[in-house]
């Protein structure tokens, strides 16, 4: 039968002779149609409210990402923070998120998808309302930590309900592409709306939106969403769990406190010594459990492994500079929260342009040249973002093109990135694989939070100790870098009066920031040129005979034959 509602009849079916039906078998047939069109409608109604619920909730975990780091200056001040409490404050949420992935996906297959969505919905709600009401900065970091561990459930469900309430695949690949937008939206507007919130009311605002939010969306998930569940699902793996968690913790928790340790400290030693181990017995754990959290057999798959470089490449330089890229504005500039928000969108925005073109290059190319292309791009955009910066008079449009250009970057990325991590394994292990690929990003995302902030620290210092007197000793100075890079000018001038004296004008520790963000720069975009390059040696050559091979298949006799055939 024609797809086309309005097709005309085929020959054979206008040359079959009327068949008249009769009034009782009419009347049960039209009965049986009207009997049959309410639950139609009723699933159709479902499907859209749970859809709406997986938007929503997408939309919360975006927000909470983007919006979060505007509002980093204004935390610190009335929280009365220091910089390594602003660097927490983002990292206790994807530190969280990380350690619970695996572990709720395992946990929803056993006991429903539907309970544990709703049991993250609802935990999230309740612990944005905490991160609200912290008083220090203390509190909303434990708060972050138990928001990101709600919002890493939320997170893991969201795929699985979209699976089960869409078994169509045209549906299917609407309602995944709805969900895709929508948190790219939370992404991509978080800045520009938590600016906003904090203009017209109050930064507690930006965490008690998301209590609003997860009322309506616990509302459509009651409405709409069916319960699922996998009756083979596999056991827990803690040791996996618990020994990668730890190890990535002791990592961050290393490159953030070892500047105020130095390197050769007895506790730096042994925070990296226990963050080493961990991680080598996780490498055992997984070995030698019948049902690892991770196969390490899919990382023998080129075009899996390439991808993945991809998937770190994104979280080494674009999402984890745009934690610090507010203050560089705000401190840097003396742009306001919306002045802030709305530069951002430069950064963030072509993020959601560029996909479509990036599946382009993939389909035409493969991902193994799709992806280094992305990864070069945001390289690139992160080069003139630093030659931006250093510019006599810096500001926005001469931020801008290296700002866009790296967004442009991420979104010709993603698609490809996403996409191949499931398609390059066997059907059965693409949960897994989307668990590594997801795994891969938050963990990415972490340790270069703190490493940027590392290297922030590290390249005011710098300039501090070449142009400021040598009166100042090492530690002085240290935490003067540390106070620059928060942006807290007022506590600049109270902890070291000299200052003042020193450098009436503030050019001087203005200077110092800006060579600091240089140095970010600098490192974002070499480190995302180099992972380009292990993107394409890894998958390159592989995705190119691929893409030969089904070039061949398409233009073969026997390919052409068959698509005349399939066009009558």
């Amino acid at each position: 039968m024609s797809s086309h509602p309005h097709a005309p009849p085929r020959r054979d079916e206008r040359e079959k002779p009327e068949i008249t039906v009769p009034d009782s078998q009419s009347a049960r047939t039209n009965a049986s149609e009207a009997a049959a069109a309410p639950p139609r409608a009723a699933l159709l109604r479902k499907n859209t409210l749970a859809l709406g619920a997986v938007c929503l909730a997408s939309l919360m975990f975006g927000l909470e990402i983007s919006s979060v780091p505007v509002i980093l200056p204004t935390l610190e001040h009335v929280l009365h923070g220091d910089f390594k409490g602003m660097q927490w404050i983002m990292n206790a949420y994807t530190l969280a998120v990380t350690t619970v992935l695996m572990a709720t996906g395992t946990l929803a297959d056993r006991f429903g998808r539907r309970r544990i969505f709703v049991v993250g919905i609802a935990l999230f709600g309740i612990t944005s309302l905490l991160c609200g009401f912290a008083q220090s900065v203390p509190m909303l970091i434990a708060a972050r930590l138990l928001q990101g561990a709600s919002g890493g459930a939320m997170l893991i469900c969201q795929v699985a309900v979209l699976s089960h309430q869409f078994s169509d695949g045209p549906e299917r690949a609407r309602a995944f592409s709805a969900w895709g937008i929508i948190f790219g939206i939370g992404l991509g507007f978080g800045p520009i709306i938590g600016g906003m919130i904090v203009a017209v009311s109050s930064w507690q605002w930006v965490f008690w939106v998301h209590a609003l939010l997860a009322v309506v969306t616990l509302t459509l998930v009651f409405g709409g969403v069916q319960e699922s569940r996998d009756p083979h699902a596999h056991t827990l793996d803690v040791a996996g769990i618990v020994t990668l968690s730890l190890a990535v913790f002791g990592l961050v928790y290393f490159i953030t406190q070892v500047p105020a340790l130095g390197f050769t400290n007895p506790l730096a030693l042994f925070i990296i010594t226990a963050s080493v181990l961990a991680f080598v017995a996780f490498l055992c754990a997984e070995k030698l459990s019948p049902r690892p959290m991770f196969d390490f057999s899919v990382f023998r798959i080129p075009q899996f492994s390439g991808a993945l470089m991809g998937s770190a490449g994104m979280n080494f330089s674009f999402w984890p500079f745009m934690i610090y890229l507010p203050i560089y504005f705000q401190i840097g500039l003396g742009y306001d929260s919306v002045s802030a928000g709305l530069a951002l969108l430069a950064y963030t925005l072509p993020t959601l342009l560029f996909p479509p073109l990036g599946e382009r290059l993939a389909l035409r190319y493969g991902s193994g040249i799709a992806i280094p292309v992305g990864l070069l791009t945001i390289g690139l955009g992160f080069m003139l973002m630093r030659l931006g910066s250093g510019a006599a008079y810096p500001g926005v449009s001469s931020m801008l093109p290296g700002c866009v250009i790296a967004g442009a970057g991420l979104g010709l990325t993603n698609t490809p990135v996403t996409n191949t991590t499931t398609a390059a394994v066997p059907t059965q292990r693409a949960g897994m694989a989307s668990g590594i690929d997801m795994s891969a990003r938050m963990i990415t995302l972490a340790i270069n939070i703190a490493l940027m902030g590392a290297i922030l620290v590290g390249g005011i210092l710098y300039h501090l100790k070449t142009n400021l007197p040598a009166t100042l000793d090492i530690a002085e100075l240290g935490r003067l870098a540390e106070k620059v890079a928060a942006g807290d000018v007022d506590a600049i001038r109270a902890g070291v009066p000299a200052l003042t004296r020193i450098d009436p004008s503030g050019s001087i520790v203005h200077a110092a920031l800006m060579r600091g963000f240089g140095w970010v720069m600098l490192y974002g975009g070499i480190g995302v040129w180099v992972l380009a390059a292990l993107s394409f040696v890894i998958s390159g050559s592989a995705s190119r005979r691929l893409t030969r091979v089904s070039a061949s298949k398409q233009t073969s006799p026997a390919t052409r034959q068959a698509a005349r055939c399939d066009s009558c």
